[in-house]
């Protein structure tokens, strides 16, 4: 097998440079690319493995990149994992990157090795999920009107397709794919986003709220636990979520 192949979207010339030579020196292969636009143009005719994105680019900016990869113009590079590598390290910046669909997110001043160590992590959750779309196909989560593609990454709820984030959706799958069962939010953060993820546990509050508005009365199914944390509805008192 190969050299993983690392993908940098940093126009500041001195911070790509250093996380080149690091990464390098780990003895991963690098192409660097200083604009949204280029890093689309290094998808399109390189083999990435992973992508280092900056936030704040010239032209498209790397929230922009990231969502043209997970569900716009570049979307059969979807499976690439993104970690988001940026000075903006606020609560709602991070919560955008991980809605938009990064895979891990990681501030600036950042140790070379910490950065190393969460892109072997993100590589290896990728390999994980690649080898269960392999194992048989995708599964399909059914609760009464509410369809759940986790192989589409779709919802539909009344046969009408709900746009949901992508931490949106992989809570929805969680929690309906074990029907009854109470997870708390550190245990829906390391099942979505990875033990090492930067989220806190109120943003998984927000993410619920937002989860529950967009599935309208289906959104009652999700029920908070107090003390403790969320579980979904089973849609009958007897039977849990049926998984195809």
């Amino acid at each position: 097998m190969g050299k993983v192949h690392i993908l940098i979207v940093e126009d500041e010339a001195d911070i790509q440079q250093l996380v080149s030579y690091n990464l390098i020196r780990a003895g991963f292969n690098v192409t660097c690319a200083d604009s949204g636009e280029e890093a689309l143009e290094c998808l399109r005719e390189e083999n990435i493995d992973c992508m280092l994105l900056d936030l704040m680019l010239p032209g498209l900016s790397g929230i922009e990149v990231c969502s043209e990869v997970k569900k716009g113009r570049a979307k059969e590079y979807a499976d690439v994992p993104i970690i988001m590598l940026t000075a903006k390290g606020e609560e709602e910046d991070v919560v955008a990157g991980l809605d938009c669909g990064a895979d891990d997110y990681i501030t600036k001043p950042f140790s070379p090795k910490v950065l190393i160590a969460r892109i072997k992590t993100v590589l290896r959750r990728s390999a994980a999920r690649l080898d269960n779309k392999s194992d048989g196909g995708p599964s399909t989560i059914v609760c009464g009107n509410l369809v759940i593609n986790q192989g589409k990454h779709e919802v539909r709820l009344n046969d009408i397709e709900i746009q949901l984030t992508a931490t949106e959706f992989g809570i929805l799958a969680l929690l309906a794919g074990k029907a009854g069962w109470v997870f708390t939010r550190q245990q829906i953060i390391d099942a979505v986003r990875g033990y090492d993820f930067l989220i806190t546990p109120r943003a998984i509050d927000v993410q619920i709220f937002g989860l529950r508005k967009k599935l309208g009365e289906s959104g009652k199914m999700i029920e908070t636990v107090r003390g403790i944390g969320y579980r979904f509805k089973n849609v009958n008192q007897q039977e849990e979520a049926l998984e195809i």
